[in-house]
Order: C-alpha cells, then sequence, then structure tokens
C-alpha cells in the first residue's frame, strides 16, 4: 500500500497529466500506435531505397508525404477551430490504417512500385493534414491548460519511446521476414488509438459559428494574430528553420549509414533507435521540469546545440561515436520541440489554437518538401557527411540571424522614458 501510494503521488507530481483520465486512455492509446508507425517508417524507407538504390527518389518519396501539408495547413487549421476535434482524428486515424493495409498487400502480392509507394505517400500527407494539428490542439482539451506543458512532454516521450522500440521492431521483422510484415503491423496499431478516442469523453471547444462563413478571411485572420504576438512569431519561424536544416533524419542516416558507414540494415535500425534514446530521455527531462513553463532561452540554446551535434556527426566514421551524437540530438531536439509547442498552445487564445497550431504544422512538418529535397540534392551531390554539415551551419546562422533581429525588433518597440 505503501508502494502504490509512492507511486501514485510520483505520478501526479513528476507527470500529473496522467492523473486526467482521458489524456491517461488516449495516451496508452498513443503507446501502441506509434510502435507500429516508426516500424512502417524505417520499412518505408529502406524499401525505397532497395527498390531505387536514389537518396534523391528518397527525398522525393519524403516531400510528396508532407507536400499536402505545406498547401493545405492553413485551411485545415479553420477546419479545426469548426469542428470537434475528436472526430476529426477518428477520420484519419482510420484511413492511416487503411493506407497501412494497402502498402503491405502490395508488398505481399509483389507488386509493389515506387510510383505506388508514392501515391499512398500523398494520400497519408492529405490525412496528415488535418491529424497533426488536430491531435496538437486536442491535447489541452485532455489535460487542461496547468498540465499541458507535461502532456506535451509526455506524448513527446510516447513518440520517441516508439521511436526506440519501432526502428528495432522494424528492423528485426525486415531481416527476418520482410518490410510487409512492417507495414502490417502499423495497420493493426492504428486499432489501439481508434478504440482509445472512442473510449474518450471531452467537452469539445468549437468556436462559435460567425456571420461571414469565409474560409480566406479567417485564414488571414489568424494569420494577422500570430504576426501581432511576439512571442508566437518568433517561434514559428524558428520552428520553421529547424523543420527545413534539422528534422531530415529518415533521408541522412539511411545514407549515412549505408555510404559513409558501409553498414546495413541493422545498423541503420541501432541508429535511428539512438536517435530515440536521446529524445525520450529529453521529453522526460521536459516533463520533469515542465512546471517552470516555456522558456524562449531554451528554445535558442536547444537549436545551437543541435547544430553543433550535426557538424560533429559529418566528421565521424564509426557507428558508435555517430549513435552518440544521435543521442545529444535527440535530447535537444525534444527540447526544442516540447517548448516550441507548449508557447504556441499557451500563448494562443482558446479561439485561435488550431489555426495557430495548424501554422505550427505547416513549418514544422510542411516545410520537410523543402527540407527533404535540400538532403536529398545535398546529399546525392555531395555526400550524406557533407549534408550532416551544411545542415547544422545553415540552423546556427539562420538561429542565430533570427534571435538578433527580434532582439532589435523588442529594443525599438520598448516604450522610451519620459
Amino acid at each position: 500500500m505503501n508502494i502504490f501510494k509512492y507511486s501514485k503521488q510520483v505520478v501526479s507530481t513528476n507527470f500529473p497529466a496522467l492523473t486526467h483520465e482521458n489524456f491517461r486512455i488516449y495516451w496508452l492509446g498513443q503507446c501502441v500506435s506509434l510502435i507500429g508507425t516508426w516500424a512502417q517508417s524505417i520499412g518505408q524507407t529502406w524499401l525505397v531505397l532497395s527498390l531505387t538504390g536514389s537518396p534523391l527518389l528518397l527525398g522525393i518519396l519524403g516531400a510528396v508525404q508532407f507536400l499536402p501539408i505545406t498547401i493545405f495547413s492553413l485551411f485545415a487549421g479553420v477546419l479545426i477551430d469548426r469542428y470537434p476535434k475528436k472526430q476529426i482524428i477518428l477520420i484519419t486515424q482510420f484511413t492511416s490504417m487503411i493506407l497501412a493495409f494497402t502498402l503491405s498487400a502490395l508488398v505481399f502480392t509483389h507488386t509493389v512500385s515506387y510510383e505506388y509507394i508514392l501515391i499512398l505517400a500523398l494520400i497519408l500527407g492529405f490525412s496528415n493534414t488535418l491529424d497533426m494539428p488536430a491531435r496538437q490542439a486536442f491535447t489541452i482539451e485532455l489535460a487542461g491548460k496547468n498540465d499541458l506543458m507535461n502532456a506535451i512532454a509526455l506524448n513527446s516521450a510516447t513518440f520517441n519511446l516508439a521511436r526506440i522500440v519501432g526502428p528495432a521492431i522494424g528492423a528485426l521483422i525486415m531481416g527476418y521476414f520482410g518490410a510487409a510484415w512492417c507495414f502490417l503491423l502499423n495497420g493493426f496499431s492504428f486499432m489501439a488509438v481508434i478504440v482509445s478516442l472512442l473510449k474518450v469523453e471531452v467537452t469539445p471547444y468549437v468556436r462559435k459559428k460567425i456571420s461571414d462563413n469565409n474560409m480566406i478571411k479567417e485564414i488571414k485572420d489568424g494569420l494577422k494574430y500570430i504576426v501581432k504576438e511576439p512571442a508566437l512569431l518568433q517561434t514559428i519561424v524558428m520552428v520553421l528553420i529547424i523543420g527545413i536544416f534539422v528534422f531530415n533524419f529518415n533521408i541522412l542516416i539511411p545514407v549515412f549509414a549505408k555510404n559513409i558507414l558501409h553498414q546495413e540494415a541493422k545498423i541503420y535500425g541501432l541508429l535511428m533507435s539512438a536517435l530515440g534514446v536521446g529524445s525520450l530521455i529529453g521529453a522526460l527531462m521536459v516533463s520533469i521540469n515542465s512546471k517552470s513553463g516555456p522558456n524562449m532561452k531554451i528554445l535558442l540554446r536547444s537549436s545551437i546545440i543541435v547544430s553543433l551535434t550535426l557538424i560533429l556527426i559529418s566528421f565521424t566514421r564509426t557507428y558508435y561515436y555517430t549513435a552518440l551524437l544521435l543521442v545529444i540530438t535527440g535530447i535537444f531536439n525534444i527540447w526544442f520541440s516540447t517548448t516550441a509547442n507548449s508557447t504556441l498552445q499557451i500563448t494562443s487564445k482558446d479561439e485561435y489554437r488550431g489555426r495557430v497550431m495548424s501554422v505550427y504544422s505547416l513549418v514544422f512538418a510542411g516545410a520537410s518538401p523543402i527540407g527533404n529535397m535540400f538532403a536529398g540534392l545535398t546529399t546525392d551531390m555531395f555526400g550524406a557527411n557533407t549534408a550532416f554539415l551544411l545542415s547544422g551551419v545553415m540552423t546556427i546562422v539562420l538561429i542565430a540571424l533570427v534571435s538578433l533581429f527580434f532582439k532589435l525588433r523588442q529594443a525599438t518597440n520598448k516604450p522610451q522614458p519620459s
């Protein structure tokens, strides 16, 4: 009994979001589903490299998957503010499940081709355009504003625990049974999150209907709101930079493992898992320290450290040093992304949160087509080591310029003493 009470106290103190039943149910469903997602990710990447042998075509695949987010995220934000988020997420999760089963069937029947994978990736991109901002904005309905940062950190912990387990499982499944079983596993894993959503009972925040139902006008209204709030605008710009130049591990790591380190699928899975280990550590650190709230200094410092680790990775030639640097990268990636997400959600007014988070999804994931093309082209032309180096240098330079710009802007707008 004492152990039970102590455990409950530890959870309520360090992970208060788990004391909310709705969040706890949804979080457990995500724990299962995301393992399948990562198993599919590693399987799909290796499948495309095996079919084509081209880093550029791998980059194009990533660009196609995220292209709908780039084009339609702002429209998705308006819909998320208009309709219950739970219903939107149920539809998108069911769609993703069907796509996973379809890819599995194509591989099992030996009819898969690069073109079919592109089409499925494009459809998944349309689904994710609604799914990503809806899930982000849904968190506050599950855990409340006071425990929001803790909930976001726990979601990150789930995501990155899956990043450790998923690639490891995916690599083993590919090694012994083939990639088709990775996709089949992912299809079944979606059932966990669908069931959890059906059990969750929330009072959804839906914006009151307005007389002028013009979607373009609502998008402009949301963008103006972001521009007027310095904390929102600076965070969005920094996330855009990180989204373009840092979050290209799905392109860089497999090519780096194969062409620079001269390793096979198991070491690729290990490197992806190393990134996940670091991200999990970072998520737990953020979760335990979440009471202090988001901080702009953390955003700046974590982005600079990530830039430096990318530069150092470009010089490594052994997989264990690469894995160690990826652990460090993962830790500070999560410090950055969790702080950015929390800053946007806490700073946003309720009636704008869907649109703000759609812009976050646009710059976080929608920047991936640009980032994937950058990573694919630089890797194809100069090699994966140079691509890592350029990514790190570009990130640190641009983050420094953005920080300087907003400091000067703040100094200019500061009221002068009379």
